[in-house]
């Protein structure tokens, strides 16, 4: 390997592991949906992995039609940056919308008291919440949970800004080799902290309980994808 190339490939790490780690709708949507929807680390793991290859895929084959085509970088640069602007008014749509679903499903389970009286004439108050736990599991048996696929949608359309104007070196050099190590090291990387971020911040979480909290953990969830995708859209986190 010369040293261009091991010079390229130390980029291209260092860039996909800033641009992940500086970018919190990489990581933060997974850890809030774990926590609300209870996903085992496996099925964080999983759908966290997917997004990640959706995500890093989609830039990639534009890239590589760009190149074929030749169409200049900045031209791909504006249709990468389109793709970003909708991306996050789909998280915060995606946010806004579940963080009401989850207000109204936390109304629902709101603990009240109801008179139950006995056949000796004695009576108590007990306290329950309309929505228990067993809804839950008959609405995911007859309803297939669409948040992953969504999730996923989001996530291809979500763009790797900075893959681009790497991946233009070694296709100027015409170097497939290059091309290949260059997508191979960026996507690994960006992957790997996704997860790795992912996998420890949802370990961690589940670790604290929210008590009185936890019914609210659904509109917390899209609360919290919600101004992500703002602050991705406005601040350019």
């Amino acid at each position: 390997m010369s040293n261009e190339c091991a010079i390229l490939m130390v980029t291209a790490a260092s860039v996909g592991f800033l641009h992940t780690l500086l970018g919190p709708d990489h990581y933060l949507p997974f850890i809030m949906m774990a926590r609300a929807r209870r996903w085992t680390l496996f099925k964080t793991g999983w759908i966290t992995f997917l997004c990640g290859v959706g995500h890093v895929g989609s830039s990639v084959l534009l890239g590589i039609i760009g190149i074929a085509l030749g169409i200049a970088v900045t031209k791909l640069e504006t249709v990468e940056s389109f793709r970003g602007d909708l991306a996050a008014w789909a998280l915060i749509a995606f946010g806004l919308v579940y963080f009401v679903w989850g207000l109204r499903k936390a109304w629902r389970m709101k603990p009240h008291e109801h008179p139950h009286m006995h056949i000796d004439g004695g009576a108590h108050d007990h306290v329950h919440s309309h929505v228990s736990g067993h809804v839950h599991v008959h609405a995911e048996e007859g309803n297939p949970n669409i948040t992953p696929w969504v999730l996923f949608t989001i996530f291809v359309l979500g763009p790797c800004e900075p893959l681009i104007p790497i991946l233009m070196y070694p296709a100027a050099q015409k170097s497939v080799s290059g091309l290949v190590w260059v997508t191979a090291v960026f996507g690994g990387v960006t992957i790997l902290t996704m997860l790795g971020i992912v996998m420890a911040s949802s370990w961690g979480f589940h670790m604290i309980p929210l008590r009185k909290a936890e019914r609210y953990s659904h509109a917390l969830a899209g609360g919290a994808i919600c101004l992500c995708g703002l602050a991705i859209q406005f601040l350019g986190l």
